[in-house]
C-alpha cells in the first residue's frame, strides 16, 4: 500500500494494530483485551495441551467433511447455473438470499432436524461455504468463451469432453470460489460449536470464556484465524499458477 506516494509494506499496519493491543491492555482499559504478549504466550499453553489436540482433531473433521461437500455441491450447482439458463433463473435468486442472509439464525433449524451433534456443526460448515462457491462456478462457467466451446463441437469432443474444457476454463474463479468459502467454513463451524454442540473448539471457547482465560480465548482466535488465512494463501498461489486458464477464454 502507499501513503503519500511512499511505499508502505502491508504488515506494517499489522504491526501498527498490535502494538495499539499491547498498549490497550497493559493498561488495562479493556478487561477483554489482555496484552498481545500476553496472547501469544498462551499460544504455547494452548496448543500443548491436551484438550487442544482432541478439540483440534473433531473440529478439523466437522470442518473438512462440511467443506468438501461444499465444494461438490456448489461446483455442481454452479455448472448447472452456467450452462442451463432456466436452472439459473430459478436458483440464482435463492443462493443469493442464502449468501446475504444472517445463516447464524438458520443454525437453530438445523439444530432440529439433525440433532445435538456432528452432523448438525458439518451441515454449518456446509451452509456457510456452499453458496459463495456456487455463485463463483456460474460466473466462470459464463465467462467461458463461445468460440472455445464451438472449436470443442468442431473437434468432436464428446459431452464428458466439452464438461471438462469448460470445468478448465472456469477454474480461476471456481478456486476464488472455494478460497473465500474455506474462510467462512471456519466461521461456520465455530458457530456451530458454539451454539449447538459445546464440541471441539467450541468447548474450548466456552471454557476459556467461562474461567475468564481471556489471553487463552483470543489465542485460540489467532490459530483458527492462522489456519484459514494458511488454506486461503495455498488456494491462492494454486489460483496463480492457473491463471493462464483466463486468458485462453478470449
Amino acid at each position: 500500500m502507499y501513503i503519500r506516494g511512499i511505499y508502505v509494506p502491508q504488515f506494517v499496519a499489522l504491526l501498527f494494530w498490535v502494538v495499539v493491543w499491547e498498549i490497550v491492555g497493559q493498561f488495562e482499559l479493556l478487561m477483554l483485551f489482555p496484552p498481545f504478549s500476553e496472547v501469544v504466550v498462551a499460544i504455547g499453553d494452548v496448543v500443548t495441551s491436551p484438550s487442544f489436540v482432541d478439540a483440534a482433531a473433531l473440529t478439523a473433521y466437522c470442518y473438512l467433511a462440511g467443506l468438501f461437500l461444499a465444494v461438490v455441491v456448489g461446483i455442481s450447482l454452479g455448472l448447472l447455473m452456467g450452462l442451463v439458463p432456466a436452472a439459473d433463473k430459478l436458483l440464482n435468486m435463492w443462493i443469493n438470499i442464502f449468501l446475504s442472509a444472517p445463516l447464524s439464525a438458520l443454525v437453530p433449524v438445523i439444530m432440529i432436524l439433525f440433532g445435538m451433534g456432528q452432523p448438525t456443526v458439518i451441515v454449518t460448515v456446509f451452509m456457510f461455504a456452499v453458496w459463495i462457491i456456487a455463485l463463483d462456478a456460474r460466473a466462470g462457467v459464463q465467462h467461458v468463451s463461445t468460440s472455445l466451446k464451438e472449436m470443442a463441437l468442431s473437434f468432436g469432443a464428446s459431452r464428458t469432453q466439452r464438461l471438462k474444457i469448460i470445468l478448465l476454463s472456469a477454474l480461476p474463479e471456481i478456486l476464488a470460489g472455494i478460497r473465500l468459502g474455506v474462510i467462512r467454513g471456519v466461521k461456520g463451524v465455530v458457530i456451530g460449536q458454539l451454539l449447538v454442540s459445546i464440541i471441539g473448539v467450541g468447548a474450548l471457547f466456552s471454557l476459556y470464556s467461562q474461567n475468564f482465560l481471556m489471553g487463552h480465548f483470543w489465542a485460540l482466535i489467532l490459530i483458527l484465524f492462522a489456519f484459514a488465512l494458511s488454506l486461503a494463501e495455498l488456494i491462492g498461489r494454486l489460483e496463480q499458477r492457473v491463471e493462464y486458464y483466463a486468458g485462453a477464454r478470449h
